[in-house]
């Protein structure tokens, strides 16, 4: 079942006092709404406490692995738009809640959820902000683009090194296989052959190591 409701908005809780330019009201109640994306949690647990990180730290982490390892796609990417996308891709989560990789029964109606929870969210902004996120959301989702490519590939190598610090993290997820995580991860070289001959490395040494589920009995 899809949720189609439409919620309340953070900002209502204080509402913003009269004499607010419009636009500027629209913004604000946006950017106080987003806020939320700091208590949607995800299955990957940080490195430097023990706990699962939140959607708002994931998408902080991408931002910043963009910056750095631009240099690696095999496509030249504007490094601000690639940016912009990381920064607004799982911003629809904040309503439709985070689809963990490996289920994959959440993952039957997740393109619908997360379009739902986009023109929701996205509709807060004036128009053509609107439009403009919406458009970001798009293109990361289409992989249209060599930046949407890349910040998809970010998407996936990011949860792959926190696994590998957690010496396995969801890698051990029931039912789950190093093979699984393999296709799953694929995309990365979508974007980037380099990174993705490092993320296999990292695959197969965890597979060796017994933090992952090996496919075939050794």
């Amino acid at each position: 079942m899809v949720d189609d409701r439409h919620r309340t908005p953070l900002a209502n809780e204080t509402p913003f006092p009269e004499g607010l330019d419009e636009r500027l009201r629209e913004q604000l109640t946006f950017l106080v709404e987003v806020d939320r994306l700091k208590t949607v949690l995800r299955q990957s647990p940080l490195v430097s406490a023990r706990r699962q990180e939140n959607d708002a730290e994931h998408s902080w982490h991408l931002a910043m692995m963009v910056v750095l390892l631009a240099e690696h796609s095999d496509e030249p990417v504007e490094v601000g738009r690639t940016v912009q996308l990381v920064l607004v891709h799982d911003l629809v989560e904040i309503y439709a809640g985070d689809t963990p990789l490996y289920d994959t029964s959440a993952g039957e109606n997740q393109q619908a959820r997360e379009a739902l929870a986009a023109d929701e969210l996205f509709g807060l902004l004036p128009d053509d902000q609107a439009r403009r996120l919406r458009a970001l959301w798009d293109e990361f989702e289409e992989r249209s683009t060599p930046e949407a490519r890349f910040a998809k590939a970010m998407d996936r190598l990011q949860p792959l090194l926190l696994n590998w610090m957690a010496r396995g993290g969801t890698w051990r997820t029931p039912g789950v296989t190093a093979d699984d995580v393999r296709q799953r991860k694929a995309v990365i070289g979508e974007a980037s052959d380099s990174l993705w001959k490092a993320g296999q490395h990292l695959i197969d040494e965890g597979e060796a190591r017994g933090w992952s589920r090996s496919s075939t009995p050794r």
